[in-house]
């Protein structure tokens, strides 16, 4: 079978591989869609701290693809059942595991970092993914597509719902990629009266507005907190999400905070990286700042309810998609910055 892989810092190549065989606790998955996420990019410019820029890995942790073998200690699943997963497992024992919340085990695995993911043709669903719940059936009107796409959702719904977002409230979205896409979708589908979306590039503002934005600001032209604070009639923003990798963006976010605002910090800075925030603020305007990673199987449950309802369309981020044999291709676009969201089609050699 053929296999994108991660050969150290900067390098992936597609290799021939034997196909893996299930143990009598796993499952074998044909896997039809697998999505490149920031975390892979990340991985691949050598920048993820359980994955060394030495080592070999499948990356891949969006997927969506069928059961074709199923290892005969396992139960409740059979071949042929169309399915997605979580990737985060937790170790199944800790007190962030007894709460449901396997993405802040400490000692977690994951697909596509611990464990080969889902850029290959065929992929291994371990034992401790079964038993933590990790391998969701897809509903029959869902596309492979959208169901390698709920794992991205899941991680924004997980910072979503803490930030009780009302009918009142006016979201601002700091950033223009696909998971900023996808809380634009968010401020939609909870009837925010106000979104307005910051970006420096007008070509990524253009593409992005349509999912939700009533206002957008392109920060190269103008200052972003007093367009901001205009657009509000001077009332500030009542929530904020960083949707991006940028020490500003969470200074501009913080800044442009209505009285008892909410904030999500959802991209994470290069290791080191430290922010001067003004903690008065935050005092005297009463002021949530929170933070959150992965997605919990509750999460993920939810997003996939979110996508097969139609409340969210995923595939609205979606705007390159390659086959197996374009893999090295894919990636090289998904590092350029261009576009939105890159899908890879494991089974297609090409899609053009």
């Amino acid at each position: 079978m053929k296999a994108a892989v991660y050969q150290g810092q900067g390098r992936i190549a597609l290799e021939e591989r034997p196909q893996p065989q299930p143990l009598d606790d796993e499952v074998l998955v044909r896997v039809f869609a697998a999505s490149i996420c920031g975390t892979d990019t990340k991985v691949l410019r050598g920048g993820h701290f359980r994955v060394g820029v030495n080592d070999t890995r499948v990356l891949g942790h969006e997927l969506a693809g069928e059961i074709v073998e199923v290892g005969r200690h396992v139960s409740h699943w059979r071949r042929g059942q169309r399915v997605s997963v979580v990737p985060n497992i937790g170790c199944g024992h800790c007190d962030m595991c007894r709460k449901g919340l396997n993405n802040m085990c400490a000692d977690y695995k994951a697909f596509g970092i611990d464990i080969d993911g889902g850029f290959q043709q065929h992929m291994i669903v371990t034992a401790g993914a079964i038993s933590g719940g990790n391998l969701f059936e897809i509903p029959e009107t869902m596309s492979y597509e959208e169901a390698s796409l709920v794992e991205p959702l899941s991680c924004c719904f997980n910072a979503w719902k803490d930030l009780s977002v009302t009918p009142e409230d006016r979201v601002l979205i700091l950033g223009t990629g696909p998971i900023a896409g996808m809380f634009l979708q968010l401020a939609r589908a909870y009837g925010a009266r106000q979104v307005i979306v910051v970006g420096r590039r007008a070509e990524r503002l253009e593409e992005i507005a349509p999912l939700g934005a009533t206002h957008t600001v392109d920060s190269s032209r103008v200052d972003a907190v007093d367009e901001v604070m205009r657009l509000t009639g001077g009332h500030g923003a009542d929530v904020a999400l960083t949707c991006a990798p940028a020490p500003e963006l969470q200074v501009q976010a913080l800044s442009c905070l209505a009285r008892l605002g909410r904030m999500n910090f959802f991209s994470g800075l290069n290791k080191g990286t430290r922010v001067e925030l003004d903690t008065n603020k935050v005092h005297y305007w009463g002021l949530k700042l929170l933070g959150s990673t992965g997605s919990s199987v509750e999460d993920y449950s939810r997003a996939l309810r979110l996508v097969e309802t139609g409340q969210i369309r995923v595939t609205d981020v979606v705007t390159h998609r390659f086959g197996m044999g374009e893999a090295v291709a894919a990636f090289e676009h998904a590092l350029s910055g261009k576009g939105m969201k890159t899908i890879i089609y494991p089974q297609e050699e090409k899609l053009q």
